[in-house]
This record gives structure tokens, C-alpha cells and sequence, in this order.
């Protein structure tokens, strides 16, 4: 699953990022609300973690025009102010929760996956499809054909990834900014490494291949082709 920081606090976001990526999600960071207007516009989000006071525009004003737009991804404000009316004028504004600042990173991870349970109900939100492969993102399940594959979290995470974007191809810096974080050198390996172990779970004795490489620019993952 996918999800937007959007938090001007550098040290608090990379913080929240990294808990979230070891816990398995794919994660995407804005240090302000244009960027994270941008960031919603483009890409689709699980849930968005929204920071109330941002450099540029207030929170509550991002929360409450994302729904007027129709945009109905959950959002999480994050918050120094504990006052009761900031808190009830934020929900208000369309936010399905409010965490005070501060705050453990058990707290926010315990809401995160209490929101997405109750929002991934769907088969259309909660699996993934190309092919005879399905991933259920709500019991972190990948099953091909009628077989179960044990993935790592960082496979299961770029699966995930590519699934998302089945039918284009993804650079080695979009996955490695989408499923690594910023904090590994572009000229690592662990990209090629994790993506051959992830070819030789899911190929499990098929002869069709799904995730395929293009020479000099990254992977994509497409329908499948007989392999040789």
C-alpha cells in the first residue's frame, strides 16, 4: 500500500518514512502543500498523512478541497495543537483522524492500520491483479495460479510497486525512491538483486514471465510472455 507524507519537518517525515517502509509500505514524501496537492493529483494514495501547519498552506484548507474534489483517501493530521476545537474543526474538514504531536510511532502505526482495514474492504482497493498472479494487500497474500508465494517486505513492496504501475516501465530511481527511500546510493545493486529473487518466487516453475527488464532504464511488469 501507498502513502503521502506531507510534513515540512524534515527529521520528523524521514523518521515516519522509514517506520513505515521496514513495516512494508511503499511511501512518498512533500514538504508542502503544493507539492502534496501535485503528488494527490498524480498518483493514487492509500492514506495521507497531512501535517496541519505547513510553510504554504494550511491543512485543514488541502483536507477539506481534496473532498469537495471527490477525493476520498483517507487523511491523518498530524498536529501540535491538542485543543479540542482545533481537533473537532479538523475532522470536520474531512480528516478521519487527528494524532497529536508528539506522538510514537507505534501510536501512528496502530491508526494507520486501523484506517486501512477499515477502508480496503473492497476487492477493487485491496488486490492487485496481472495475469494468474493476485496480491491482497489486506492479508499481504501473493498467490500465483493456485500457489501461495512467501515474499520478503521489500519484495512484497516492490511487487506492490510495479503492480501499481503495471504497463509502464519504472526507473531504477523511481523504485528505488519508492520502495528503498532516498537514503540508498542510485548505484547499489540491491535493486537487480531483489528484483531476481523476486522473478524466481513468482515464475515458480511457469513458464510465463511477468516482470521484465529494459536495458538502461529499469523494469516493468506486463502480461505474460512465454519464456525461452
Amino acid at each position: 500500500m501507498r502513502i503521502l507524507i506531507i510534513e515540512d519537518e524534515s527529521p520528523l517525515a524521514n523518521f515516519i518514512k522509514k517506520g513505515l517502509q521496514e513495516s512494508g509500505y511503499v511511501v512518498d514524501v512533500a514538504e508542502d502543500g503544493r507539492s502534496g496537492e501535485f503528488m494527490v493529483n498524480e498518483n493514487h494514495y492509500d492514506l495521507i498523512l497531512l501535517d496541519l501547519l505547513l510553510p504554504d498552506k494550511d491543512g485543514t484548507d488541502l483536507c477539506q478541497g481534496w473532498r469537495k474534489a471527490g477525493i476520498t483517501t483517507p487523511i491523518i493530521m498530524l498536529t501540535a495543537k491538542d485543543d479540542k476545537e482545533d481537533i473537532i474543526h479538523g475532522l470536520d474538514c474531512g480528516a478521519d483522524d487527528y494524532v497529536v504531536k508528539p506522538f510514537s510511532f507505534a501510536e501512528l502505526l496502530a491508526r494507520i492500520r486501523t484506517i486501512l482495514r477499515r477502508t480496503s474492504m473492497t476487492p477493487a482497493t485491496s488486490k492487485l491483479t496481472i495475469d494468474d498472479l493476485e496480491m491482497d494487500l489486506t492479508r499481504r497474500e501473493v498467490t500465483r495460479g493456485h500457489q501461495k508465494i512467501h515474499l520478503s517486505v521489500k519484495e512484497f513492496s516492490l511487487l506492490e510497486f510495479l503492480l501499481r504501475n503495471k504497463g509502464r516501465v519504472c526507473t531504477k530511481t523511481e523504485i528505488l525512491e519508492h520502495v528503498w527511500g532516498y537514503f540508498f546510493e542510485t548505484n547499489t545493486n540491491i535493486i537487480e538483486v531483489t528484483i531476481n529473487h523476486l522473478r524466481k518466487k513468482l515464475n515458480c516453475g511457469s513458464r510465463r514471465a511477468l516482470i521484465h527488464t529494459v536495458r538502461g532504464v529499469g523494469y516493468i511488469i506486463k502480461e505474460w510472455e512465454t519464456m525461452e
